[in-house]
């Protein structure tokens, strides 16, 4: 087992009616005024905006508001956050909604406190000294940005999708109702469902031996979700599986399941590329191209792949062929994808990708070619492309 540092200073706030508490848990982390950061309609519709905005009043803590975070957030709207901020003398920014708005909390965060261009963190030119604190009210199991120190932005200009990991970036608060999530729509809580796992799974295939306890729960935290998901195709608003989903979000995020190991993150990676090209959801841009990486990589670790397929997957292991384990593991989990709806290739997302498109992916994918990604097999960008062109 590799050294490692835990750090999760995040107050989680679990249960129903938890948003009621949000007046109180600002004032309570030296909030004295606040920008309200959310999406678009649906927290206006459901009347959660306005039980927040009550929460903040009875507090006696004055707001701003900014809306319009879209999912694979925009760095314009981290400019205007950050504009906002400043003319307004904000001092504390809460996130109402999923990981999109959280990461562009974070992002306003960042940029407030700093007199250069905020993207130069995400263009990794600079590091962040101070942010303005975060807290959440979280609507979407999905991404686990609620616990996390990382936040993804993309920059209209070339559609780069980049992220920026900082611990002064972790919200100080995160209020969870699992009751927000009953009306999404089937398709956000299956990619959610998909990110989730994905986050796990990143870290859980690497060559690290020895990290058995680490191991067992990143297998278990799969296996509920996987289990809970089926369960939300039938009975969307069972508040039971909806409080395991939302907590394994967080859980799969905030560095639990990657004690004492390197995560791989290539698949993250190459869906970074297709969410800024094409704007796609992102756990399902993940499903769509986990299953051509993992048969690209998966000789250079048969073992773990092995080890994933009984654990997590419930697939008999061949003593005789680890390899046919191995594989059956990898069809079992698209099966899986499949029968939540989310796709298994490119092509599903509503992408055709051309070969000019599939380099193009590549070659941002590499950093313009100044870099390789993964942890299992160390990818270049000719590696890249031949992924890209399995999954299309």
């Amino acid at each position: 087992m590799n050294g490692f540092q835990y750090y999760t200073p995040t107050k989680v706030v679990f249960g129903k009616d938890t948003e009621h508490q949000a007046g109180a848990l600002v004032r309570e982390f030296g909030g004295t005024k606040v920008l309200v950061h959310y999406g678009k309609g649906s927290v206006k519709r459901s009347g959660l905006l306005d039980r927040v905005f009550q929460s903040l009043d009875d507090a006696e803590i004055p707001w701003v508001e900014l809306g319009g975070a879209v999912p694979n957030p925009h760095l314009s709207l981290v400019h205007e956050g950050i504009d906002l901020c400043r003319r307004e003398g904000v001092d504390f920014i809460l996130a109402v909604g999923g990981g999109s708005a959280i990461d562009s909390a974070k992002a306003i965060g960042y940029g407030v406190r700093y007199d250069g261009e905020v993207w130069d963190f995400y263009e990794k030119t600079a590091v962040a000294k101070e942010s303005v604190p975060v807290g959440v009210i979280l609507t979407l199991a999905a991404t686990g940005s609620e616990m996390s120190n990382s936040s993804v932005i993309t920059n209209e200009e070339g559609w780069l999708k980049r992220g920026y990991s900082s611990d002064l970036g972790r919200p100080k608060f995160a209020i969870m109702n699992p009751e927000l999530t009953y009306t999404l729509p089937e398709y956000q809580t299956m990619s959610g469902c998909v990110d989730i796992m994905m986050h796990t799974m990143e870290r859980y295939f690497s060559h690290e031996m020895n990290t058995e306890l680490t191991d067992h729960l990143a297998e278990g935290l799969l296996k509920t979700v996987i289990h809970q998901a089926k369960i939300l195709q039938k009975d969307p608003q069972n508040y039971e599986a909806r409080s395991e989903v939302f907590w394994a979000g967080s859980l799969s995020h905030n560095g639990l399941t990657g004690c004492g190991r390197a995560g791989d993150w290539a698949c993250h990676q190459l869906e970074h590329e297709l969410g800024g090209m094409f704007d796609v959801t992102h756990g399902a841009g993940l499903a769509a191209v986990w299953g051509s990486w993992a048969r690209y990589v998966y000789r250079d670790d048969v073992s773990r792949f092995a080890k994933f397929a009984v654990n997590v997957m419930d697939i008999p292991y061949d003593y005789a062929d680890s390899e046919k384990t191995a594989l059956e593991g990898i069809e079992a989990l698209e099966c899986f994808f499949r029968s939540i709806h989310m796709p298994t290739s490119i092509s599903e997302l509503g992408v055709e990708l051309t070969e000019e498109q599939i380099q193009e992916l590549a070659y941002k994918c590499s950093h313009m070619d100044k870099r390789t990604i993964g942890g299992i097999k160390k990818l270049d960008r000719t590696d890249m492309e031949h992924i890209y062109r399995m999954a299309r």
